[in-house]
């Protein structure tokens, strides 16, 4: 059985239906909480409840668990200091618990940039998650991605609610010459699937991402185009974004943006190109043509209403 950390949030979900499609059986590691979990609906899965600082409750998670995926939210809205600070503390506790309970692989999911002497604290947390791993001696293997994008991403969602509500103009990090790579979900989900049956990956750290190099700039066009949510776009400094996601922060109790997103954008997240196709034998889709969710909702409309709902697991 795969226990699956992360599974009410966009990545897991993904991951939780391609592992069933596939036939395999899946627990999800869940945190106790009052909301529902947000699990993908018509699936099958086993569910355990603790949360990742509660070393017990994992330890009592692995029964008959031969193999671990932790996954966790790419830099989301809701992402802050102590976020990060779990982040290395649940992974070393899940890490040592799979240790203890002999099990055979654990897969991580990691940042492009992920550097101990990061200047972004996303970047750190991520790096100090990843030697906790290797330290463990659990076999593994790290997946270093793009940002990912799909519905309920933590990525063109935000973007185009903030858009939909922007009265004409729209700022932007610097010049929007920044480099991205986005990967679809779905093809991120297809690629874990397929690495439990390559045995010549563990031990390895892979970085991977989309089939194209994209500019913020022209991200950002397609957004508003799939969107719906045409603004004249114009260059703002970071420091000032940074300031301006605090000031959203500190106005809406679900804020869209966090300063990370901005530290994110500061330099270029891309990998190379030929990772996919080469090493795991998958082609990724563009961007362009896997984002006609957007297309879908009333983002104004969401945005303001997720300010008065208590929202789901």
């Amino acid at each position: 059985m795969i226990l699956v950390t992360g599974g009410p949030n966009f990545i897991g979900r993904g991951v939780i239906r391609q592992l069933t499609a596939y036939g395999y059986s899946v627990r999800s590691l869940l945190r106790p909480s009052q909301k529902s979990p947000n699990l993908p609906s018509g699936v099958s899965v086993d569910v355990t409840l603790a949360a990742l600082n509660d070393r017990r409750g994992v330890r009592a998670a692995m029964v008959d668990i031969d193999t671990v995926i932790h996954l966790s939210d790419h830099i989301g809205p809701t992402h802050t200091s102590r976020h990060l600070d779990m982040e290395v503390i649940g992974t070393q506790n899940l890490a040592e618990a799979c240790a203890d309970a002999g099990v055979e692989r654990m897969i991580y999911l990691s940042y492009l940039g992920a550097d101990r002497s990061a200047a972004y604290p996303a970047m750190r947390a991520k790096a100090m998650a990843e030697e906790h791993l290797r330290a463990s001696g659990v076999p593994y293997t790290i997946l270093r991605t793009a940002i990912l994008f799909g519905r309920d991403d933590f990525f063109t969602v935000p973007m185009a609610k903030i858009l939909s509500v922007a009265p004409l103009f729209f700022p932007m990090p610097g010049d929007g010459s920044v480099l991205l790579q986005p990967l679809w979900i779905e093809d991120l989900a297809t690629c874990i699937t397929w690495i439990l049956d390559e045995r010549e990956t563990i031990g390895a750290t892979f970085e991977i991402g989309g089939p194209e190099y994209l500019s913020f700039r022209q991200i950002l066009q397609l957004i508003m185009r799939a969107a719906s949510c045409p603004r004249i776009v114009f260059s703002t400094r970071p420091p000032y974004l940074r300031l301006g996601a605090r000031l959203f922060e500190w106005l809406l109790p679900r804020s869209p943006v966090s300063p990370l997103w901005v530290d994110y954008l500061a330099v270029n997240r891309t990998a190379d190109l030929n990772t996919l196709p080469s090493v795991f034998g998958l082609q990724p889709s563009r961007m362009e043509d896997n984002i006609d969710y957007l297309h879908e909702r009333n983002w104004g409309w969401e945005l303001l209403a997720q300010q008065f709902s208590r929202g789901r697991n």
